[in-house]
């Protein structure tokens, strides 16, 4: 029997019916913003981050946890007395920025929230130390102040020998032009900007998965890829905010991006006017994809509508300036090529990759 993300416990359809009644009540707060003299502006519910406006410029603010990676890497290290706590901590970071740059905001400060079941998981030095090592880390490489954090015990809420990973940022963007709003075209490229593996989603179906693997975690993916399993899916995650800076720089606009963890490439379809998003030029699933797909088993569609499958970030360009976004984006350090185009089909919205076989249309994502 094949295996799916709901089957390990996570219900997209539960999470988002919650996330889109916070929508519609966090709507009735924002007269609140005027009293510190700045909105709300449109469309900004439902989106990676959320945008307050001023004058002459817009704060970002963006909530967002690690999810259950850290297990993968507990059981790693006691397994094999090898640390990967600064890779989570990247991972935290990564996941709470990737999102705040899709409104074209840069962090300014990163706040780390750190919650034990017992405050005795603080003893373990090689452990603590790695964490904070690499959560500093990762603000570096946003650019941002690591500006805090809360680090409270709660037993009988978190299992004592467990860590729940989580934080926030805030942004700016200045001028205002820089906000990417969403004004997508059709015959738009679609860049894509390559992960390093799973990130930060899915690891509830990947624990599941390693439970009746032969070796667990130490079972190597094969592929050509000389890792055991939990060494792959505990790679850090990519940081994409100097993608963002250098487009900006450059004056390259970008008129959509898409952070694609959750939901994997029904994520590219996020934006809320409906077009088809038509992925012609696929790379292979790295070979931890593969893995997972025939280990699990997992139906392939089942993989690309949960996974990143090797994609990390998506931006939607203007073709005459692909060519240039690409430049800055490999400048940078970024594996990035030319995945398809944006296409204005009526109503319809939908994600097409025809080489794989696979369509996700516009109800399979209700994210607002």
């Amino acid at each position: 029997m094949s295996l799916s993300y709901e089957s390990s416990g996570v219900r997209y359809d539960q999470l988002d019916a919650f996330k889109r009644a916070c929508q519609k009540a966090a709507r009735t707060t924002a007269s609140a913003l005027q009293a510190h003299g700045y909105a709300e502006p449109d469309t900004t519910r439902g989106e990676s981050a959320y945008l307050i406006e001023a004058a002459d410029h817009f704060l970002a603010h963006v909530e967002e946890g690690l999810g259950t990676k850290n297990l993968v890497a507990d059981a790693v290290y006691a397994a094999t007395g090898k640390c990967f706590y600064r890779e989570i901590a990247i991972d935290t970071v990564a996941t709470i920025v990737n999102d705040l740059i899709t409104c074209g905001a840069l962090p300014i400060s990163v706040a780390m929230h750190a919650a034990v079941g017992d405050s005795g998981w603080f003893a373990d030095a090689t452990r603590t130390n790695a964490l904070v090592a690499g959560f500093a880390e990762g603000c570096r490489s946003a650019g941002a102040v690591w500006g805090g954090g809360e680090t409270p015990t709660l037993g009988g809420v978190v299992e004592p020998e467990a860590i729940v990973l989580a934080g926030s940022a805030i942004g700016k963007i200045a001028p205002k032009r820089l906000r990417i709003v969403g004004d997508v075209r059709d015959g738009d490229a679609i860049i894509f900007l390559a992960s390093s593996g799973v990130q930060t989603n899915g690891l509830s179906l990947c624990r599941r998965i390693a439970t009746q693997l032969p070796q667990e975690y130490l079972t190597p993916i094969g592929g050509g890829d000389g890792r055991g399993f939990g060494a792959a899916l505990l790679a850090p995650s990519v940081i994409y905010v100097a993608f963002v800076r250098e487009c900006q720089q450059r004056g390259l606009k970008l008129n959509y991006v898409s952070h694609v963890t959750g939901h994997g490439w029904r994520k590219l379809m996020r934006l809320e006017e409906p077009f088809a998003y038509e992925i012609t030029n696929p790379r292979p699933a790295p070979a931890l994809f593969e893995f997972i797909i025939q280990a699990g088993p997992v139906e392939r569609r089942e993989a690309y509508a949960t996974y990143n499958m090797g994609v990390g970030f998506a931006a939607y360009v203007a073709p005459e300036t692909a060519d240039a976004v690409l430049a800055a984006a490999k400048s940078t350090g970024y594996d990035a090529w030319l995945a398809g185009r944006v296409k204005k089909d009526g109503n319809r919205k939908a994600v097409v990759v025809p080489s794989f076989g696979l369509t996700f249309e516009g109800d399979t994502l209700q994210v607002r």
